[in-house]
């Protein structure tokens, strides 16, 4: 992690000492004037003030005037040292014998290994935690939010085939709080070595009067690899293939500005506030931990068994599952096939929210989609089922033009 330097104090200009003025002949008839200043020059010369002519420390010699520091402007370059040192030890707990540099240089260095990948196409992604960052401020809970952003950054490149390499985070404050920055860059090292990634890098920004006070945003890159011939992109998506849903674990990190104005301005509840209807409290409900799904996908992807997946995201599967159907296809979805969590019929409830608008800002309860040849289907689930992981067969793809269609 780096900080900016820190800014030159304010100082007057020294005035050039080789600078002379020539100085006029004064007039006859003022030397009688002119001697009498010159002698009580003389005599105040000869006693001068107790008061010490050294500056005082940290003031401007020319002026007398204390120096303006970075940390009067806001920015405390100490504290940030403090966290960095910190920082570089949960970094530390995520390297592997890829990674060359230590936290602190110009950039991150992190050796490809190419017996893994004798043809490596590069996958990247970035991402933020979004406006459940509000919810996380207004319950102190600050862990979770890095594990968010780690685990829907992983998602997005391993639904493509990538292994994740190396990860970057940005996390900008107006005011830095060395706890709180520790909290969620801890979330973000737990985070990274349970996805196997290195944490190497990233920012942490004071910006005095950006934000409002105890308040921050967060952010991050990934970096994965796969060999070429085993991208998945859902080029080779047929009609006729099948879809596969498995759960979220509650909004992940999307939706989360209509969910707030629904549960705590159209309903009135606390963040603490117990919900019958959610089993839950509010705050606990919208915390629940963006789920990684990349242990299970490299199952499916390891056996061969599927031709395309979608994290479903912000625009639900309305907008995500088309991302990947090539042209002349669409999608039939049965929205009868799995069980909607509380929560999402809960919001529905409170904003006499369309089915529509739901369906295409929340997850609904399906976090990702694999697509998976019929006659693969039975290998797949019996993958899924050794893994423990639930699922449930959600639609078919067919005939259309990259559109889902609900019945």
């Amino acid at each position: 992690m780096t900080w900016s330097t820190t800014l030159p104090d304010e100082t007057s200009p020294t005035p050039d000492p080789t600078a002379t003025q020539a100085a006029p002949t004064p007039d006859p008839s003022l030397r009688t004037a002119a001697a009498q200043t010159k002698t009580a020059g003389l005599k105040q010369a000869s006693n001068p003030p107790a008061e010490s002519k050294t500056p005082k420390s940290g003031a401007s010699p020319a002026t007398g005037r204390k120096g303006i520091s970075y940390a009067d402007a806001g920015v405390d370059i100490t504290s940030a040292d403090r966290s960095k040192q910190r920082i570089k030890m949960l970094a530390r707990k995520t390297f592997n014998r890829q990674v060359l540099s230590e936290i602190g240089g110009f950039g991150g260095l992190f050796a490809l290994d190419l017996e893994k990948f004798p043809n490596p196409v590069l996958v990247s992604s970035a991402d933020g935690v979004g406006t459940k960052l509000k919810v996380a401020f207004e319950l102190g809970i600050h862990h979770t939010v890095g594990q968010d952003l780690v685990n829907h950054c992983v998602n997005d490149i391993a639904v493509q085939g990538a292994t994740p390499l190396f990860f970057l985070d940005y996390l900008a404050t107006g005011k830095l709080d060395d706890s709180v920055v520790e909290k969620v860059v801890q979330g973000i090292s737990e985070a990274c070595r349970a996805n196997g990634c290195a944490l190497i890098g990233g920012e942490t920004a004071q910006m005095p009067g950006f934000y409002a006070e105890g308040e921050y945003d967060l952010a991050g890159t990934i970096i994965g690899a796969v060999s070429r011939d085993k991208i998945i992109t859902g080029e080779h998506i047929q009609v006729g293939d099948v879809l596969v849903g498995l759960p979220s674990n509650g909004l992940h990190t999307n939706g989360y500005s209509l969910a707030r104005k629904l549960l705590f301005e159209v309903a009135k509840y606390g963040p603490d506030h117990y919900v019958n209807e959610l089993k839950d409290k509010t705050g606990a409900a919208l915390m629940r931990t963006h789920r990684s799904y990349l242990s299970v996908i490299k199952k499916l992807t390891g056996a061969e068994v599927v031709s395309g997946m979608a994290h479903i995201t912000g625009g639900g599967i309305t907008e995500n599952l088309p991302r990947i159907l090539p042209k002349g296809m669409g999608a039939v979805v049965d929205r009868s096939s799995w069980t909607v969590p509380p929560l999402f019929e809960h919001l529905q409830h409170l904003g006499n929210v369309e089915d529509d608008e739901m369906l295409r800002t929340f997850n609904m309860g399906i976090g990702l989609i694999a697509v998976i040849p019929a006659e693969k289907i039975k290998k797949a689930k019996a993958i899924l089922n050794r893994a423990n992981e639930r699922h449930c067969i959600i639609g078919r793809v067919v005939r259309g033009e990259r559109k889902v269609t609900y019945n």
